[in-house]
């Protein structure tokens, strides 16, 4: 495991303490795991991005014109 000096804006680090305390964790247990869910959201964002780059466009209409077309559910209404 690796240290980390950090310094932060004290209105910052309140908030953050007063989350961490509402957590229940610790202050560097909450500034992991944001920075985890973080790097998560950007790894996931890269992800799709690939797959899009090698989507086939004609392919996707193709499949998407042999649904029927009917009214939504009453349940997917807004």
């Amino acid at each position: 495991m690796s240290a980390l000096s950090l310094r932060l804006p004290d209105s910052i680090h309140r908030h953050l303490k007063q989350l961490a305390q509402k957590e229940g964790v610790s202050i560097n247990q909450f500034i992991a795991s944001a920075v985890a869910e973080k790097v998560s959201a950007i790894a996931t964002e890269d992800y799709l991005k690939m797959r899009a780059e090698r989507a086939n466009k004609t392919e996707f209409k193709t499949i998407l014109a042999k649904v029927s077309d009917r009214p939504p559910l009453a349940e997917d209404l807004l």
